[in-house]
C-alpha cells in the first residue's frame, strides 16, 4: 500500500493545540475527570471497575459494552457491533476490508482527511462536494453522476465535520436508494449524532435503515471522553463485521479493558452527559453568535445545524491562513485554516476555518478574541 500523507490536521495539531491558550477549535465535548465520571456508575458498575482483570479482551468488544452500544440504535444487536481503537482505526479497516485496488469510492469533500486519504491509498476516488452556497446541501445529482460500475463505496458524514451540517432526511432516503439500486455499501460517519442545538435535526443512524449501511460512532465527540479510545461500527451484516474483525488483529488486536469498563459507564449514564453536552453547545453558540453579529464586517456565519464544530468565512484582510496564525501567536486562539481540509478530489473553500464551541471557557477565548481583533 502506498504510504498516507501527513495528517494535516495532527500534525498542526502537534505544533498549535498545548501551547495556545484558548482551544476555540476543539472538535469534541468538554471531557471530564476520571472520578467525574466514577460518580455516574452505580454500585455494581464502580466495583467491576475496580476488580477489573488487567489480561487481554475480546475482539469484537466486551459483550456487555456491545448491548450498551447495540441501546443507542433502533433495531441493531450486540452481535451487530464491532468495537475498535477509536473512530480512526474503524474508518481505515473498513476501507482497507471493503475496497480493493480495481474499485472506486466516492466521498464528500470538504472532510476529515482519512475519509479521502485512506481509500485514496486503495482505488480511485472521486469527490462530491458540498455547496456553501445552497448551505452546504448533498447534490445527490452530483452523488448519481460520479457512481461508476466498479463503485464500491460511498462515505459520508453527518452532522459534517467541519460545517456542522446535517442533510435532510429525504435527501439521506434518496442516498440509500441510490446506493441499494448499484449495490454501494454507504459507510457513514456518525460520530458527532445526538450532538448539538436541536435533538429534533438529527438523523437516523445508516445502520438502522440499510442492510450495507455501515455506522461509524466513538465515544470521543458527544460523550466527550476521547481518552479512552473506544469506537464501533454498526453494520446488520454480519459476515462483514467478521472481516472487519480479522484485520482488526493486525492493528490493535483488542481494547483496553479499563477502558472499556468505563465506556459501559458512560454509556449507561448517556442521558445525563448528553444533556450536560448539548446544554453547553447551545450556550456557547448563542455567544458565537453575538460575537459574529458584532463582527459582519470581518466574518460570514451560518449557524451549524449538529455536532460542536462550525465553519465560518474569513472576509477579512489577507489569507484565512495568515489570519489564523497572527491570531494564535498573538492572541493564543488557536482555530483551524481552511488549507487543513483541502482535498486532493477537487476544489475546496479557501477562506473559510473551523471553530469548536462544545467545551467550557469560550468566554476567556472569546475575549482574547475580540481584543485580538480590535487592533487590526
Amino acid at each position: 500500500m502506498p504510504a498516507l500523507q501527513d495528517f494535516r490536521l495532527e500534525t498542526y495539531f502537534s505544533k498549535w493545540e498545548f501551547r495556545a491558550r484558548f482551544h476555540l477549535t476543539a472538535s469534541d465535548a468538554q471531557s471530564m475527570t476520571l472520578r467525574e465520571l466514577l460518580d455516574l456508575a452505580d454500585p455494581q458498575d464502580v466495583a467491576a471497575f475496580d476488580a477489573m482483570w488487567l489480561g487481554y479482551t475480546e475482539t469484537f468488544g466486551a459483550p456487555d459494552l456491545r448491548a450498551e452500544i447495540a441501546r443507542t440504535y433502533d433495531v441493531r444487536a450486540a452481535d451487530d457491533i464491532l468495537c475498535f481503537a477509536g473512530a480512526e482505526e474503524g474508518l481505515y479497516v473498513a476501507a482497507n476490508v471493503l475496497l480493493a485496488r480495481d474499485d472506486h469510492a466516492i466521498v464528500v469533500t470538504p472532510n476529515y482527511q482519512a475519509a479521502e486519504t485512506v481509500p485514496l491509498s486503495i482505488c480511485a476516488v472521486t469527490g462530491v462536494p458540498l455547496d456553501p452556497a445552497s448551505g452546504w446541501n448533498l447534490d445527490l445529482d452530483r452523488v448519481a453522476a460520479a457512481i461508476r460500475p466498479n463503485t464500491k463505496l460511498i462515505s459520508i458524514n453527518f452532522p459534517h465535520n467541519p460545517t456542522g451540517r446535517i442533510i435532510a432526511r429525504d435527501t439521506l432516503d434518496g442516498l440509500i436508494a441510490l446506493c441499494r439500486r448499484h449495490g454501494i455499501w454507504l459507510f457513514s460517519d456518525e460520530v458527532y449524532r445526538l450532538l448539538g442545538p436541536d435533538s429534533d435535526r438529527h438523523l437516523p443512524q445508516v445502520a438502522d435503515l440499510y442492510e450495507r449501511g455501515l455506522s461509524l460512532n466513538v465515544m470521543s465527540k458527544a460523550y466527550g471522553l476521547p481518552g479512552l479510545r473506544i469506537g464501533w461500527i454498526a453494520c446488520a451484516d454480519r459476515d462483514l463485521l467478521v472481516r472487519l474483525e480479522r484485520m482488526k488483529h493486525y492493528l490493535s488486536i483488542c481494547n483496553s479493558g479499563p477502558s472499556e469498563r468505563l465506556a459501559v459507564i458512560g454509556l449507561r449514564a448517556r442521558d445525563r452527559i448528553l444533556a450536560r453536552n448539548n446544554a453547553l453547545v447551545r450556550d456557547n453558540l448563542a455567544l458565537f453568535d453575538a460575537f459574529f453579529d458584532d463582527h459582519r464586517h470581518l466574518f460570514d456565519w451560518t449557524r451549524p445545524d449538529g455536532g460542536c464544530v462550525g465553519y465560518p468565512r474569513w472576509t477579512g484582510p489577507g489569507s484565512v491562513d495568515a489570519f489564523a496564525t497572527k491570531l494564535v501567536e498573538e492572541a493564543g486562539v488557536l482555530v483551524l485554516p481552511s488549507s487543513i481540509y483541502r482535498s486532493d478530489l477537487g476544489p475546496t473553500p479557501t477562506d473559510r476555518f473551523r471553530i469548536g464551541f462544545g467545551r467550557a471557557g469560550l468566554p476567556e477565548g472569546l475575549a482574547a478574541f475580540r481584543g485580538h481583533l480590535a487592533q487590526l
